[in-house]
């Protein structure tokens, strides 16, 4: 997946493939990015369908929340516009001790927007207290080999681990992991947000807007404008609407419907590949999901190009698990390539509910616009095989409630996706993943899988393990997977410089003009 990058070019880059996810024996460095340019100005109003659920970048799961605080907070690595790993707060790293020891080296002059100078005290501090389980760090299943943190001096960390991590690295540039202040509390950052990042948190008016300054002290330069303020707008419709009329500059769309008619409306619409994926999560700890039969019957029941067609359009393509480029799972390797309402039919009796069985399901209404569509389609056909869905809808903040506390049977999802398939599944899907609990579904095998995917660089020999994780999962139903699509971004003329990811991510809003 070949995107351009907008981050400005530092003197010296070192880019790290992925794929390895930088496990090697030379270190990586980058001069600090130069502080001329632009000084900054107006306000860039970011249209947004629902109000961030939190705060605190550890806990962020709503996509508005974590696009939200990558604006306020650091991460000790980035991805640049190829999903590359490319230094962040750390400037360089080194590997040693058969890659078991991993010592960074931090960027000076870095400070919080409270002031205060940003070191390795922090950074150690952010380690251990997103891996204590009564933080409740949605990431903290990235940081489990991490065995041991020192902070020698100011401007360096080592990283004892308890066996070498591939996906370490790529795992740091989560927002996630971003890195705190030492002196700050879950409750204080709960209220007014305090990082390091690009722009310092203003105002928040709860169901309205969040308000962000340019900060002036930022390593990277200060941000081209002045402030961004992100306004809540109840539905991509009403977005364009907004964007039309021109109190609203910029917004992100994944309707392709809406996007067609904002490109239609003069407006200029760019449109990326995504590693999200859309997915019927299916908790296997609740009956009648625990009968392998019942979840393989759903999975056998759908047609996913009928899912995609009906709520996207045909925008995407139908994906199994991973969508990274460099792991890309099989569509076809399931045990129903394609739909077979027979087989399903056949799975249900033998699980003994010929007549049928009712599982009830969450759907979200306002995190993503295709949510309701999807889930719809997906009644139809279950129902169909003898399968009904139960659909609850709720608003997107009630929604990620129930989801994080794995208060469900079934929820029909759109999951950021991520480079590297350890970040984006081994915190779901291994025994001791920190969101094991919403995934539903573990195994001694995968376990085993994830743990011989961490340990080695080779990336053919990364790609092997991976498909035998995509096939388990696919195997065993563990969810069903549906389909990937397109994330869109809609600027009014005069907006420049803003570059999309792949992986979603709004990073580039500190490279954005007003004209």
């Amino acid at each position: 997946m070949k995107l351009p990058s907008a981050l400005s070019a530092p003197a010296t880059r070192c880019v790290l493939a992925v794929a390895a996810a930088a496990l090697v024996a030379t270190g990586c460095s980058s001069g600090t990015p130069g502080k001329e340019g632009s000084t900054g100005g107006g306000t860039l109003v970011v249209g947004y369908t629902a109000d961030p659920n939190t705060l605190d970048p550890w806990k962020a799961t709503q996509f508005q929340a974590v696009h939200l605080l990558e604006q306020v907070y650091g991460t000790l690595t980035e991805l640049d516009g190829d999903l590359n790993v490319k230094p962040g707060l750390a400037e360089k790293w080194q590997y040693a001790d058969g890659n078991k020891t991993l010592t960074l080296t931090l960027r000076q002059g870095v400070k919080f927007h409270d002031g205060k100078p940003f070191s390795s005290a922090d950074v150690k501090s952010s380690i251990e207290r997103i891996q204590k389980p009564e933080t409740a760090a949605v990431a903290a299943a990235t940081v489990k080999s991490i065995q041991s943190v020192d902070a020698p001096d100011p401007q360096t960390v080592v990283l004892h681990l308890t066996a070498p991590d591939a996906g370490l690295l790529a795992g740091f540039a989560t927002t996630n992991l971003a890195m705190l202040s030492k002196d700050d509390t879950s409750e204080a950052i709960g209220q007014k947000p305090n990082g390091t990042g690009a722009f310092t948190f203003g105002s928040r008016t709860a169901g309205q807007s969040v308000k962000l300054t340019a900060n002036g002290d930022y390593w990277g330069g200060k941000p081209k404008v002045g402030s961004l303020e992100f306004r809540i707008i109840p539905d991509q419709t009403s977005v364009v609407a907004a964007l039309q009329s021109g109190n609203v500059q910029f917004a992100t769309l994944d309707d392709p419907l809406v996007a067609k008619s904002a490109e239609g409306s003069g407006l200029k619409v760019a449109k990326t590949p995504s590693l999200s994926y859309h997915v019927l999560q299916l908790n296997a700890r609740k009956a009648p999901l625990d009968k392998l039969d019942v979840r393989l019957a759903i999975s056998c029941a759908i047609d996913r190009k009928q899912v995609l067609d009906t709520a996207a359009l045909g925008a995407g393509e139908v994906t199994g698990p991973i969508t990274s480029p460099a792991y890309k799972s099989d569509p076809n390797a399931r045990p129903c390539p394609t739909r077979d309402v027979a087989k399903a039919k056949q799975l249900l009796a033998g699980a003994g509910l010929a007549n049928g069985v009712t599982i009830p399901a969450i759907v979200s209404q306002g995190e993503y616009a295709t949510s309701v569509n999807e889930a719809q389609n997906l009644q139809a056909q279950l129902k169909e095989a003898g399968i009904t869905l139960d659909l609850q809808t709720l608003e997107s903040g009630a929604y990620v409630d129930k989801w994080v506390a794995a208060d469900f049977t079934a929820a029909v999802a759109l999951n950021g996706g991520r480079p590297d398939p350890d970040g984006m599944y081994g915190r779901y899907f291994t025994s001791t993943g920190n969101l094991n609990k919403v995934a539903g579904y573990s195994s001694p095998e995968l376990d085993k899988l994830f743990a011989e995917g961490k340990a080695t660089t080779d990336p053919a020999k990364r790609k092997e393990i991976y498909t035998k994780v995509s096939r388990h999962l696919e195997d065993n139903a563990a969810w069903v997977w549906l389909f990937s699509s397109y994330g869109y971004t809609a600027t009014t003329q005069g907006v420049a410089g803003f570059t999309p990811m792949a992986n979603g991510s709004l990073q580039n809003l500190r490279e954005t003009s007003l004209q």
